[in-house]
């Protein structure tokens, strides 16, 4: 983002981290684009912005009509998909496990210690996605994130957009856990609009069998205080207190 800031002589804002109250100030200080990822957007009004870039996990259902999704890594440079359309060279592949690889002049050479982890070109993304008939791209999610719960895949993602419409839940992250029955159990780490009268998880199965099924739906809700994320807001899923 800096990079093209300066390529296209655009004026820019940097923050040191995530802070709503920055963000929608920066919008009131003449700012109509911002780049964030989808917990971020959850806590900001996004009619503030001409354009809102969003990466960094699979989007949430439902996004406002001004919001662009944007797929790619450290190892591209930045996006290289947007809206699912890959940019001019890039090329897009699924292997036969369901992983993204990507083949661009974007892709770096090698990492600092000199490893190459391209294959005859193609890297892979270690996340699992599928490609339409049209070329265009859908993200599911880290091959590691996938929950697997009875023999049923589970996204996180997914889950946890239909319990952020809960009107108890202000922030809320899915992980799946170790159990001797299902092999995972899907676990809700729920941080309450009330501190005072958190959620239960009646209530929250409940509310999220209107829109999953229920081998989807949590079988564990644990209440904190505040979801560990890194400086852009993404939640930092394995570093969710067990």
């Amino acid at each position: 983002m800096v990079t093209r800031a300066l390529v296209t002589g655009s004026p820019l804002v940097v923050h040191d981290g995530f802070d709503a109250d920055a963000v929608c100030t920066a919008a009131s200080r003449g700012a109509t684009l911002v780049s964030l990822v989808s917990t971020a957007l959850q806590r900001i009004d996004a009619g503030l912005f001409r354009q809102i870039v969003l990466g960094g996990s699979r989007p949430p259902d439902g996004l406002p009509g001004n919001v662009v999704t944007t797929y790619g890594m450290t190892e591209t440079g930045s996006g290289v998909v947007y809206d699912g359309v890959p940019l001019d060279g890039v090329e897009i592949r699924i292997d036969a496990d369901g992983e993204i690889h990507i083949r661009c002049p974007m892709l770096l050479r090698c990492y600092r210690d000199g490893a190459d982890p391209r294959v005859d070109g193609w890297f892979p993304t270690s996340d699992l996605g599928e490609v339409d008939d049209h070329g265009g791209l859908t993200v599911f999610g880290r091959r590691g994130d996938m929950i697997i719960t009875g023999g049923e895949n589970v996204w996180p993602a997914v889950v946890e957009a239909a319990l952020a419409a809960h009107p108890d839940v202000a922030e809320v992250a899915v992980a799946g856990m170790p159990d001797p029955e299902w092999g995972q159990r899907v676990v809700a780490w729920i941080v309450p609009t009330d501190p005072d009268a958190p959620p239960s998880l009646a209530s929250i199965r409940s509310m999220a069998a209107g829109f999953l099924p229920m081998y989807m739906t949590p079988k564990e809700l644990r209440v904190v205080a505040t979801l560990p994320t890194t400086s852009s807001g993404k939640v930092r899923r394995h570093d969710l207190p067990t």
